[in-house]
């Protein structure tokens, strides 16, 4: 009986003993973060009036492409080209040249062409992004007397600018 209680006893201490075992844990903490962020892009085609007979008016329209984020606000703006006649965009103060000879033109937001399409908040084009391309037209004009020059090529480059 003392070798079956001996025994029991050296099997609960053994028991107690391994249940007590213990493994030390640290812990620690860590954060997760997301900055979201709003994002535009914007990209041009060219606006090409093709062949104009001298001393005609003319026509032709052009293409920006937006893309931003959905619900975010934008303005598009025009500068006056790289031959500007003045620091005040106007109907005529774009200029495509070739050497010192200019042709005046007028880029519009409109199809009427009557709203002239600046580089301030006065002209500028505004939006809200969808998260997909949106179109915003660029629609050209030279007048009559504008092309009454040599025969030649002319060319400006405008710089469009998006604010989001």
């Amino acid at each position: 009986m003392n070798t079956i209680k001996s025994t029991l006893l050296a099997i609960a201490v053994a028991a107690g003993t391994i249940g007590s075992a213990h493994a030390d844990t640290r812990t620690d903490t860590f954060e997760v973060r997301i900055r979201i962020v709003e994002s535009c892009t914007i990209s041009a085609t060219d606006i090409d009036f093709d062949e104009v007979t001298r001393g005609t008016a003319a026509t032709a329209s052009g293409t920006l492409t937006v893309n931003c984020s959905a619900g975010t606000p934008y303005d598009i703006t025009l500068n006056g080209g790289a031959n500007p006649d003045g620091s005040t965009i106007t109907t005529t103060s774009r200029r495509m040249a070739n050497g010192s000879v200019y042709v005046p033109y007028g880029l519009y937001s409109d199809g009427a062409r009557t709203s002239v399409w600046g580089n301030d908040a006065a002209s500028d084009v505004s939006g809200t992004g969808t998260g997909g391309d949106v179109d915003h037209p660029v629609y050209a004009a030279v007048t009559a007397a504008a092309t009454n020059v040599a025969r030649n090529d002319y060319v400006d480059t405008v710089t469009a600018t998006i604010t989001y």
